[in-house]
């Protein structure tokens, strides 16, 4: 019998979980005669209620196991921990708000027993406000073909893998981690299914437009050059515009005799050079950044405390 291992990153999700986990088991009930699990929750740093509840769950179910965090250290950080501990041949990687439809796992695994490596979701944006779609459109413009694989606009980290494919995610050993960049680099068969959006079953949401446009960023700067190459190509475009002008004065210089030179224009012109030196700056800086953080080899994250269910102590004693 197969064994699927079910990654469920939460931070402070106390109002939510109780929930989450009874949606999930009757997932898991339906094809408990055909796959075998564990469910590995991380905990990131969470300070409410959230691992309290989580070992109660643990009392009633051994093959649950979790992983707390010292501190909060992102989702990346948890997702990373949670493919790392991994022992079923197929690993899932679920939200605990149930944003993420658990009855959806029944119709990835009809895909993974197809023949597909990774199936994965795409939000269908019909609903979302008009400035978040028309930003994450740039975003995903940005990334498309920027040496990052094909990453699918609304891919979401609601996915199943084959152990195969987590072996290869593990293999990139980055700090700055982007899973969407970094489970469409690695490649192999993927399927991928439309979904609506849902909203949170309980609780806030950890994600405001400020953290939205961080994420972006992050994203973008962890996983392509492509900005690197736009500040590029702008600064050659000003330098040839720049000559242009400045030929253009000299020749009406010549011909026309001395002329007094306007100060708007000088102006304008000095503040959007200046403009476009100071973006460029932030980009590098960026970049220069990301280096720095890379170069310490800091660990993603620190367990404060790794909490085995029985099922899982059994099998590391064999």
């Amino acid at each position: 019998m197969k064994k699927i291992s079910i990654i469920v990153p939460a931070y402070n999700e106390d109002k939510v979980l109780n929930m989450f986990y009874a949606e999930i088991k009757k997932v898991l009930d339906e094809i408990k005669n055909r796959y075998d699990y564990e469910l590995i929750f991380i905990d990131d740093g969470s300070v409410d209620n959230t691992l309290e509840i989580l070992k109660d769950k643990q009392k009633q179910n051994s093959k649950i196991n979790i992983i707390s965090f010292s501190r909060n250290f992102g989702k990346e950080a948890g997702i990373y921990a949670g493919l790392s501990n991994v022992t079923g041949d197929l690993a899932l990687v679920i939200d605990a708000d149930l944003q993420n439809d658990p009855k959806i796992i029944l119709e990835m695994l009809e895909y993974i027993e197809e023949g597909y490596d990774t199936v994965t979701t795409i939000r269908n944006r019909k609903h979302e406000p008009k400035i978040k779609s028309f930003l994450a459109t740039i975003f995903y413009r940005l990334m498309k073909g920027a040496n990052s694989g094909n990453i699918q606009e609304g891919s979401q980290d609601f996915r199943m893998m084959t152990r195969q494919v987590v072996e290869a995610i593990l293999e990139l050993k980055e700090y700055n981690r982007f899973s969407k960049g970094i489970f469409s680099w690695v490649g192999f068969k993927t399927k991928y299914i439309e979904v609506e959006n849902r909203k949170r079953a309980a609780g806030k949401t950890k994600w405001n437009f400020r953290g939205l446009i961080k994420y972006a960023i992050e994203g973008i700067t962890s996983f392509t050059v492509k900005p690197l190459r736009i500040a590029t190509v702008s600064g050659a475009v000003i330098s040839v515009l720049s000559l242009i002008l400045a030929i253009q004065i000299i020749m009406q210089t010549l011909i026309y005799g001395k002329d007094m030179p306007g100060y708007a224009s000088t102006i304008t012109s000095v503040l959007f050079i200046g403009g476009i030196q100071l973006v460029t700056i932030g980009i590098l800086s960026e970049y220069v950044g990301k280096i720095y953080l890379e170069i310490k080899d800091r660990p993603k994250y620190i367990v404060k405390e790794k909490i085995l269910g029985e099922k899982q102590n059994e099998e590391n004693s064999k």
